[in-house]
């Protein structure tokens, strides 16, 4: 009686998660650049042109290629959605103090007029502006 054979692993065997590993490290310490167009023509006319660009490495290799845009997305960093509601809050602010003063120019209008008429007349002019 014989006993089957195992068939050798094409992947390498026990020892390939070492190796899967080393590849990895290499990766992610050198970086990768996968880059790709997938165009669509219909009767030659360009109907449709996407453009792939895949980079894989390290943040640290990243930053050192100069990409950081994940740093400055509202939806990835908090220092950066931070900015981004410091500066809303100024524009708010500042459109506040806006309406706030014109408010208080047709108030005192209205105070030497003595009635509300000649600030309406120029709360209409202003939207139409």
């Amino acid at each position: 009686m014989t006993t089957p054979r195992r068939l050798p692993d094409p992947y390498g065997g026990p020892s390939s998660g070492a190796n899967l590993a080393d590849i990895l490290e290499r990766v992610l310490d050198k970086g990768i650049v996968i880059a790709g167009d997938i165009r669509i023509n219909l009767l030659d006319i360009e109907l449709l042109t996407i453009k792939l660009r895949l980079i894989v490495a390290s943040v640290d290799k990243a930053k050192e290629m100069g990409i950081d845009w994940w740093e400055d997305d509202p939806a990835l960093s908090t220092r950066a959605r931070r900015q981004e509601l410091t500066r809303e809050n100024a524009e708010l602010r500042a459109r506040l103090e806006r309406l706030e003063a014109t408010r208080g120019e047709d108030q005192l209008e209205d105070a030497r007029h003595g009635d509300g008429r000649r600030s309406d007349r120029r709360r209409s002019e202003r939207k139409e502006s």
